[in-house]
């Protein structure tokens, strides 16, 4: 699976100059590669991040997460976010499964990852807790 230079550029905006606040990710199956589907601006919020991934389809995702740890510090933790609802196809499951690692390795500062099937493992919860 390839990986498009646009998903490397974007992610590197995103964790760089924070140009960014996620990224959406979809395989073209028959190019046989990974493209970037949606950029969320730095004030949009998570909600618009989790209404944006579809819901019967699989995608990676990638969000920056800012928060204030107990000692009052603002900290961002990067996301990468492997999507994949029961709805979704078993073919598509499959690809996706597969070209996680490869795809994860092209996108160089990733802190946490998430494999979610539904909205409840992948909530705002969810990502504060693994966050801390």
């Amino acid at each position: 699976m390839a990986v498009h230079d646009d998903c490397k550029l974007m992610f590197l905006e995103l964790k760089t100059k924070r140009t960014h606040r996620f990224i959406v990710f979809k395989i073209e199956e028959k190019q046989k590669q990974v493209v970037v589907e949606k950029v969320g601006e730095p004030t949009q919020s998570y909600e618009d991040f989790a209404e944006s991934l579809p819901a019967d389809e699989c995608r990676y995702a990638v969000y920056d997460f800012d928060f204030v740890t107990e000692e009052n510090c603002q900290k961002s933790r990067i996301f990468f976010i492997a999507w994949s609802p029961d709805t979704a196809r078993v073919r598509s499951k499959m690809i996706y499964a597969s070209s996680k690692d490869r795809f994860k390795r092209e996108l160089d500062g990733i802190q946490i990852e998430l494999q979610a099937t539904d909205s409840t493992e992948m909530g705002l919860d969810v990502i504060k807790s693994r966050a801390n």
